[in-house]
């Protein structure tokens, strides 16, 4: 894909310190795009502009937690100057499993707020430049995890779930503009997240193979850019299973130490 000229000149992404995120910026600075990298620790943001200071596009490093929503409106007023970037990745995100024997609402709350709050955080100042302006790209990052409830996922899968759902309800609003919103929903990733696992995660993928993808996915006309697709077929056939049937499957091939 290297050879291909991709159809934006400069783009968001959140959570860009490690893990997707990372990827997703160097790639897109290898195809020569202005990637305003965003993560809560500065030390992750500087790495990566070193690392990616030979590639033909560069990296802007933005410290920024998507939890503070009055910070993101001040990021985003820079881009009234700038201009808006073509593209929008929301992929802050963090995982935290625990069962319901460790169940806790303080935990819950730092989920929810990452997870969710903090994607919305960042769709409103960006969605109003893009309707202001008649285009944009945004892509956010869910998870298969949102399909169905998941053993330690409660609250994760949770939070996925509602980005699903905030997704498709705004494409329907979008749909009459030349606003293109995406929703990401990948299978297991290696990133530091998915290491926090205590089960065998099936059709693992490295950050760099999911980056690969999801451009490809961008590029594309479709709503739900998903991978791998064995996974995500699966997961989309145990959807449709009546709850005594899932809960008999998922309790038995889902093995939590």
């Amino acid at each position: 894909m290297m050879s291909q000229k991709l159809p934006w000149s400069s783009v968001w992404i959140t959570g860009a310190g490690k893990g997707i995120g990372k990827s997703l910026a160097e790639l897109l600075a290898r195809h020569g795009l202005t990637v305003y990298a965003s993560s809560r620790t500065s030390d992750d943001l500087e790495r990566l502009k070193r690392e990616c200071e030979h590639y033909s596009g560069r990296i802007i490093p933005i410290p920024l937690d998507t939890t503070d929503r009055i910070s993101i409106g001040d990021f985003c007023k820079r881009w009234d100057i700038e201009g808006v970037p073509d593209l929008v990745i929301l992929n802050a995100g963090t995982h935290d499993p625990f069962t319901a024997q460790e169940f806790c609402a303080e935990r819950c709350h730092s989920l929810l707020q990452t997870n969710l709050q903090g994607t919305i955080n960042c769709i409103d100042p960006v969605l109003k430049r893009f309707i202001h302006r008649g285009t944009g790209q945004i892509a956010i990052m869910a998870s298969v995890a949102g399909y169905r409830g998941l053993p330690t996922s409660a609250v994760y899968g949770a939070s996925k779930a509602a980005l699903i759902h905030l997704c498709e309800a705004l494409r329907l609003d979008l749909d009459r503009t030349d606003i293109k919103l995406q929703v990401i929903n990948p299978g297991f990733v290696r990133t530091p997240l998915t290491d926090k696992n205590s089960f065998e995660m099936p059709a693992l993928v490295e950050p760099n193979d999911a980056a690969e993808r999801i451009l490809r996915g961008l590029l594309s006309d479709r709503f739900e850019i998903t991978f791998p697709k064995r996974l995500a077929y699966v997961l989309n056939m145990l959807r449709i299973l009546p709850y005594s049937w899932y809960f008999k499957i998922i309790s038995h091939s889902v093995k939590v130490d």
